[in-house]
């Protein structure tokens, strides 16, 4: 989760587009697979092209896709990050060196969609994510959702268990606005509803905070999921750092007692950040999906 956003694009969906661009970045993707994989990726190392989503009504959805075989993996970015962050490129070798198909995307209002993100909410992203299980995949997928992403990983399948495989959230932030604003102290609630929007406090820009509408937050409520059992059977995997300031490890532990599946495992780095980023952090994500893609085509 790059942060919260203003009125305006935050600066960092912009200047993260292509950060996969440099040699020093795919040298890292290309580091935090394994040796059979690289093996299988030296000849094929070419970076899937931006496509756009015309949908009536609504902002043109900016993608990349990979063709291959079922399971497929779709990755969510958190909120304010776009589909060019390291997590999102180390898949998309890792998919392809397995030939398993994979999609990309930015939320409306991000990156390369169209729109200007304080536009939107958790609703809007959430039916960008369902637009993509609809016309944009086939068959069902695995998906894997990074702070925010994790969040909206778990409404999806809700909505769509038909077209959900498994679930790897890293950072998981479900509820995350919501019970942020709640735990303030009364009065300091009291002055943001005055105001009608909230400077949430943030390491990840220059100015120290991203604004939050009260607009935003009040439409976020209709999405928690934590306050009762949440009804996804198929198989849940919750990678979450000790060292989280962003969003506490004990979120994952939530959805982990609360989801019904009964294949759920929880991955807590004893030095982990909440974006999740480093090298050992990547490859671990990549393993935990390529152990779960393992799974489902011994099961299929």
């Amino acid at each position: 989760m790059c942060g919260l956003s203003g009125a305006n694009k935050a600066e960092d969906c912009k200047t993260a587009l292509d950060m996969a661009d440099t040699t020093e970045e795919k040298s890292f993707v290309f580091d935090v697979l394994s040796k059979r994989h690289q093996r299988q990726l030296s000849s094929v190392r070419h970076k899937t092209t931006i496509q756009y989503a015309t949908r009536p009504d609504l902002p043109k959805l900016a993608y990349r896709k990979l063709k291959g075989k079922s399971p497929g993996v779709v990755f969510l970015p958190g909120f304010a990050s776009v589909m060019g962050g390291q997590k999102a490129e180390a898949l998309e070798e890792f998919c392809k060196s397995l030939g398993h198909s994979y999609l990309r995307f930015d939320y409306s209002g991000c990156g390369s969609s169209e729109g200007e993100m304080g536009n939107y909410s958790i609703g809007a992203w959430k039916k960008d994510v369902l637009y993509v299980l609809d016309e944009l995949v086939e068959g069902p997928q695995i998906l894997v959702g990074s702070s925010m992403g994790g969040w909206l990983m778990l409404l999806a399948a809700l909505a769509r268990p038909e077209k959900t495989a498994a679930l790897v959230g890293i950072s998981t932030a479900a509820d995350h606005f919501v019970t942020a604003f709640n735990s303030l102290p009364i009065e300091t609630k009291k002055e943001i509803e005055e105001q009608g929007f909230w400077k949430f406090p943030t390491k990840h820009n220059e100015e120290g905070f991203y604004t939050l509408s009260m607009d935003f937050l009040k439409e976020a409520e209709n999405h928690c999921i934590l306050q009762s059992p949440i009804p996804v059977s198929c198989p849940v995997r919750l990678v979450h750092g000790f060292k989280d300031s962003d969003v506490p490890w004990h979120v994952s532990m939530q959805v982990a007692e609360r989801v019904l599946s009964n294949d759920v495992d929880v991955i807590l780095r004893k030095h982990g950040q909440h974006r999740m980023s480093d090298k050992d952090d990547i490859k671990l994500m990549v393993y935990t999906i390529d152990d779960l893609i393992d799974k489902l085509t011994t099961l299929g």
